[in-house]
């Protein structure tokens, strides 16, 4: 069976967690067709669907800001929940950096690599195998940050939910996150210049295992 159309689908949970703009919000009839090639993914979307198409633009996207920009235990990147602003951190984007090029992905723009659109973007390029074994890597950042917006009631929540679901492993419950401080962030890793990152212009030799849990976590 030919799966390239249905890993469509990861694009749209990529769209969906976007800052919502006016072209999202008229796309959305388009993006639910998409969905339909996993009906399972449609039916739990429905409610973060829903609250896009009848919620007022601007309070949209209050609401997202409010979500993930101003609520550390939501956050958007991955290795903020596990590193912090540590130096593993640092080397995990590295890492995760040599993974997309490895795969033929080169990064365009001045998103960290471990934000999750970015990843998810990512996962649609792979053939289906390949995407879930990348998955179950994340899969337990990415069920902690759905469990903190479920328990919420946020909307969102249900796009993690699908997420963890997909996954070929179990998500593991993570240690208590570090404290977020993502201004340190910047101005330990960046940018340049010419706007990319520093610690993402050179690479180290040979590729590391990509790891999207904490060393000390157990199998």
């Amino acid at each position: 069976m030919d799966t390239t159309n249905d890993m469509r689908c990861y694009q749209v949970l990529s769209l969906l967690l976007q800052y919502p703009e006016h072209e999202l919000i008229g796309a959305l009839r388009e993006l639910e067709a998409v969905l339909e090639l996993r009906p399972s993914w449609r039916e739990r979307l429905q409610p973060l669907l829903a609250h896009l198409g009848t919620t007022p633009l601007i309070d949209l996207q209050q609401h997202y800001v409010a979500t993930f920009d101003r609520n550390p235990s939501h956050s958007l990147h991955l290795f903020e929940h596990i590193h912090g602003e540590s130096r593993d951190r640092g080397q995990a984007m590295v890492d995760l950096l040599a993974e997309y090029r490895r795969h033929g992905l080169e990064m365009v723009g001045d998103d960290l690599p471990d934000y999750v659109p970015l990843f998810l973007e990512f996962l649609a390029q792979q053939d289906e195998d390949e995407a879930r074994r990348l998955l179950g890597d994340a899969v337990h950042v990415l069920a902690h940050i759905g469990r903190k917006l479920t328990a919420s009631g946020n909307p969102y929540g249900v796009l993690f939910a699908v997420l963890e679901a997909e996954s070929p492993v179990p998500a593991e419950n993570l240690t208590e996150p570090p404290v977020r401080d993502m201004d340190e962030a910047l101005e330990t890793f960046g940018p340049g210049a010419d706007g990319v990152e520093p610690l993402l212009q050179t690479m180290p030799g040979g590729v590391q295992p990509l790891r999207f849990y904490p060393k000390h976590a157990t199998a």
